[in-house]
């Protein structure tokens, strides 16, 4: 999962390295009266993982996000943001989806348009739902099987939509034999075999292996129904129909977004969504600092993109407004990737020079430091994915005797790859966000040190399907290095390392296999831990993926990402979730004055 936050600001190495540094002191001296009294906050972290003023919440209002960022795409098929899929809930429904409750309960699954969490039989094979009653479209027709299987067919039409995670694709058709929805030729256009529809209540999904994390797919927003006479294909995303409590009224891309309630949503039909607010506003900002100060000001309730206030609002709000603020442990990763169509990243110790050569505690400074970056990274397995082990798998020593980098390491790499001498390359990076360019900056200047001269790039973070995610633009720019990150599409090592990892996920467009990994062992391993029902062994076949990535030197990993998240004092029934990796749940937050 994928998580956007621009500015549209190119910052200078000095100005940034100096915020930064203003944000450690203030930060480490605890800056400001944590009780937020000066703004009637709840109190530092008092959401993280907790419930905060539940029984504040009034009905009506609207709830006012801000962001500089817009989704990638609010096409359920093709959305792949952290924020879009948490947004999404407001105006797409799924079979199961996530449990509104804090921390790790967040991420157990519920029943949302199934009445229970499935009939499994067949060795794993089989699963089948049956739909609750009263569920509507925003038009007030029911919401049946088909328009489910519907939805789900759409995933495979990847030249039209691409860009969306592709699990139930390869899952239920992994030879790739259905065409998708615009090349089927029955006259009802659901002919994907691994679905059967035999009434408007009753879907049947028949996979050809049993995949323990199945019904984990079936929640993604990719997994959502689309009814056939809505689909607008490719314009889809700019007026998704509506299944949920919300439906879309106006939208001005990269501008705003304005959702209203819909009148033919049923509250007895979702036992999930309680609808609170009467609307819903997105409004984009093309600059991060300005949207911080609309945020402290009180303009906005939270920032959509969810990945922390930049460093000049985070000074401010440290030192002002503390108890505006949570501290949670993200379930995202901050890296750097070596793609291997660019020389000299063909060669693993070319790769590996970098990662010996980068100054680790440079580049968590630029993350924010300990409070807002995060522990330094030193492997590629979110801590809270079962079968990672935190700093304590280290084998590059990132985090030990190698955190300031280590020269001599890197320099017998170099010697290693036949470029003793160092080499040229460009760093790849989205213009829009502050932090990581800055992170960007400390990469070049510390790489300079051991005589590799990198040049950044910088684009829009919007375009990044067809830059970054692009293989034969990526060759073609020469982008040796891109800065990205990732947090799990479901709480798994399938979910959170197969579109990185395995090379049957490498895609032309909206690829995410930067490294354009291809190895069978891994590969291998994959299938192995899809067909693992227990979870103990599941661990270990983790744990055992992330060493056989980290021994390839694809990755250099900056940070396991904390955050620092602003609240509004006027929300109300506000908690993160480890369903969106430490975000707020954004589908029952209400406000505590419907003004």
């Amino acid at each position: 999962m994928t998580t956007q936050r621009t500015s549209g600001r190119r910052k200078k190495a000095l100005a940034a390295a100096a915020v930064v540094a203003g944000l450690l002191t203030t930060a480490a001296c605890g800056g400001g009266d944590d009780g937020g009294s000066k703004s009637g906050a709840a109190g530092f972290d008092a959401a993280n993982n907790k419930v905060v003023n539940a029984s504040k919440v009034k009905k009506g209002g609207t709830l006012k996000f801000a962001g500089t960022q817009d989704a990638d795409s609010w096409d359920t098929t093709r959305g792949y943001y952290g924020f879009m899929w948490d947004f999404s809930r407001y105006y797409s429904r799924q079979l199961l989806t996530y449990s509104t409750a804090p921390g790790a309960d967040g991420a157990k699954l519920a029943p949302d348009l199934a009445t229970d969490t499935g009939k499994v039989t067949d060795g794993g094979k089989t699963y089948t739902f049956t739909l609750r009653d009263g569920s509507t479209w925003e038009d007030g027709k029911p919401i049946t099987s088909k328009d489910i299987k519907y939805g789900i067919e759409r995933v495979w039409a990847q030249d039209v939509l691409s860009g969306g995670p592709v699990y139930l694709k390869n899952t239920l058709d992994p030879k790739g034999t259905y065409q998708g929805p615009y090349k089927d030729k029955s006259a009802d256009h659901l002919g994907l075999k691994a679905i059967d529809t035999p009434d408007d209540k009753t879907i049947v999904f028949h996979l050809p292996t049993a995949n323990s994390d199945f019904i984990q797919m079936l929640a993604l927003t990719s997994a959502s129904p689309v009814r056939q006479d809505k689909d607008t294909k490719s314009k889809y995303g700019l007026h998704p129909f509506s299944s949920g409590p919300y439906k879309f009224e106006s939208y001005d891309p990269g501008k705003s977004l304005m959702l209203v309630r819909n009148t033919n949503w049923k509250a007895s039909s979702d036992p999930v969504r309680k609808a609170y607010p009467d609307k819903v506003s997105i409004k984009f900002f093309t600059n991060a600092n300005e949207l911080d100060q609309r945020l402290i000001k009180g303009d906005y309730d939270l920032d959509l993109s969810q990945t922390g206030l930049s460093p000049q609002g985070r000074q401010i709000a440290l030192k002002q407004h503390k108890g505006n603020l949570d501290n949670p442990v993200s379930g995202f990763i901050r890296y750097a990737v070596f793609p291997q169509s660019v020389k000299p990243f063909d060669n693993e110790h070319c790769r590996k020079a970098v990662i010996y050569g980068a100054d680790h505690v440079s580049l968590q400074t630029a993350r924010g430091g300990p409070v807002a970056g995060g522990d330094i990274g030193t492997n590629m397995l979110p801590p809270s994915v079962a079968g990672g082990e935190g700093q304590k798998y280290d084998p590059y020593e990132l985090a030990g005797a190698g955190k300031n980098g280590n020269i001599e390491k890197a320099k017998e790499e170099l010697k290693a790859c036949n470029q003793p001498n160092g080499f040229k390359t460009t760093i790849a990076v989205r213009n829009n966000k502050p932090v990581e360019v800055a992170t960007a900056q400390s990469l070049q200047a510390s790489l300079k040190k051991i005589n590799i001269d990198a040049d950044i790039y910088q684009y829009d973070g919007s375009q990044t399907a067809g830059i970054i995610g692009s293989p034969s633009n990526v060759e073609k720019k020469k982008f040796g290095i891109i800065i990205m990150g990732w947090g799990p599409d479901f709480p798994t090592v399938q979910g959170y390392g197969v579109p990185l990892w395995d090379s049957r996920d490498i895609l032309q467009s909206g690829n995410n296999n930067y490294a354009l990994i291809n190895d069978k062992t891994i590969n291998g391993l994959f299938d192995q831990y899809g067909t693992t029902p227990d979870e103990a062994k599941k661990a270990e076949i983790a744990t055992q993926i992330n060493h056989k990535v980290m021994e390839g030197g694809y990755y250099l990993p900056f940070v396991f990402e904390k955050l620092l998240n602003w609240r509004s004092s006027r929300l109300a029934n506000v908690y993160t979730t480890n369903a969106y990796s430490g975000y707020y749940d954004f589908v029952n937050l209400g406000l505590s004055s419907s003004k």
